[in-house]
């Protein structure tokens, strides 16, 4: 008898948390971000289609919004750092920057990825149904270079894969994770932030 075992190797993982106490946080997090809209409506153009990308966030402002949420997010980072094995003792382990991003109808974000950080992540302030499918893009161009024709979508073949979200998710993943953002197809804001993660010193 001829058994077969497959060996999975090299996941690519894409970590996704609920937020506690989130609905609160979101409030005074869209505040604060609609009040940089005001203040700079034409903002950046990144990954940007449409919409509006903030500039980064001044973290170090003590007692400020940005800077509690920069606080209550590092737990989380770390929880990534220790399931991915990674040396977290005598580590300063920082948020290198964060912004802001307002997609509304028919904005949407083109497949990038985000270098010179360890990881990357996407916080969904205000996320209505249809705001756009957040995506991630095998990274491993060798193979979506050269493969044959595809009968059946399954786990080893798919290049793209979308993740449901909603309002207080946090999804977290390797900076060299390209990903994308489909059209928000609803008639309200999406809000996100987004931030990168390396180690200083």
């Amino acid at each position: 008898m001829n058994e077969q075992e497959i060996f999975k190797f090299f996941p690519e993982p894409v970590f996704k948390y609920k937020l506690d106490n989130f609905k609160n946080l979101n409030k005074e997090l869209s505040e604060y971000i609609y009040k940089l809209h005001d203040q700079d409506k034409d903002g950046l153009e990144r990954s940007n289609r449409g919409g509006w990308h903030s500039k980064n966030f001044e973290l170090t402002a003590k007692g400020s919004i940005q800077n509690k949420f920069a606080i209550i997010l590092q737990k989380y980072i770390l929880k990534v750092f220790q399931n991915n094995g990674w040396k977290t003792e005598d580590k300063n382990i920082r948020i290198k920057e964060m912004w802001a991003i307002i997609n509304k109808n028919g904005d949407f974000n083109v497949a990038h990825t985000h270098p010179n950080c360890y990881l990357s992540a996407a916080y969904y302030v205000k996320a209505p149904e249809k705001c756009g499918m957040f995506q991630v893009e095998n990274p491993n161009i060798a193979k979506r270079n050269f493969y044959p024709e595809i009968k059946t979508n399954n786990e080893l073949n798919t290049e793209v894969v979308g993740i449901e979200i909603d309002e207080g998710d946090l999804l977290i993943f390797p900076g060299y994770l390209p990903h994308k953002v489909k059209a928000n197809e609803s008639n309200e804001d999406r809000i996100v932030i987004s931030f990168n993660v390396d180690i200083k010193g």
